[in-house]
């Protein structure tokens, strides 16, 4: 049985915060104190804190022909990676005030794939780089049909431009770890496919 964590929320003092950086992403410095595993407060410490807030991620599936829908885009954050900047990815976006996470998924699914599922089902809640930012992501799987899925997507007026692939299950697992899909929430995704492809293709026959 794998127990809660010692500690809470509760055993962490927040001294002071100051804003580093405010514009599209927002920095902070966090200064505090937290107990330790071997007794009483350790001294205070400066983190810095990259605020990112929860995210959605959906990947595509349709069970009955066995295809896998992922988006490709340009990711700045990827330039120096060999295969290059463009990304192969699973349908993403961020939560708003108020939105529930379902919600967004059928938003981002619709803005970036052009596809209405008639199913979701949730897969897990990760946080992608919890040493240094607060960003959470919510994954689902998104069962639909991708029988004539494709095209460009995305809005024009926040830099969109998004291509949408299918491809079929076989090509995708046996890619799985080649360096195709370099990114958590993809691997996070597909892996869970992996493991239940044979129950969501038995419910449609």
């Amino acid at each position: 049985m794998i127990e809660k964590p010692q500690f809470t929320s509760a055993d962490v003092e927040i001294v002071r915060r100051e804003e580093m950086y405010k514009r599209f992403f927002r920095v902070e410095k966090v200064f505090l104190r937290h107990k330790l595993f071997n007794g009483g407060w350790g001294k205070e410490i400066g983190r810095e804190l990259f605020i990112r807030g929860e995210a959605v991620a959906v990947v595509l599936y349709d069970p009955q022909r066995d295809l896998i829908g992922m988006v490709e885009q340009f990711r700045i954050g990827a330039l120096d990676e060999p295969n290059g900047p463009w990304c192969y990815e699973v349908v993403a976006g961020m939560l708003e005030a108020g939105e529930a996470p379902e919600d967004v998924a059928r938003r981002e699914l619709k803005e970036e794939a052009n596809i209405e599922p008639y199913a979701l089902e949730y897969i897990c809640n990760y946080l992608s780089s919890p040493g240094g930012c607060d960003e959470k992501l919510h994954l689902y799987c998104g069962l639909c049909d991708l029988s004539e899925a494709g095209g460009i997507y995305g809005l024009p007026e926040e830099g969109e431009d998004i291509r949408v692939h299918v491809f079929t299950a076989d090509n995708v697992f046996a890619r799985l770890y080649s360096g195709a899909f370099n990114n958590a929430a993809a691997l996070i995704c597909l892996q869970w496919l992996q493991l239940n492809r044979s129950r969501l293709r038995a419910a449609v026959e």
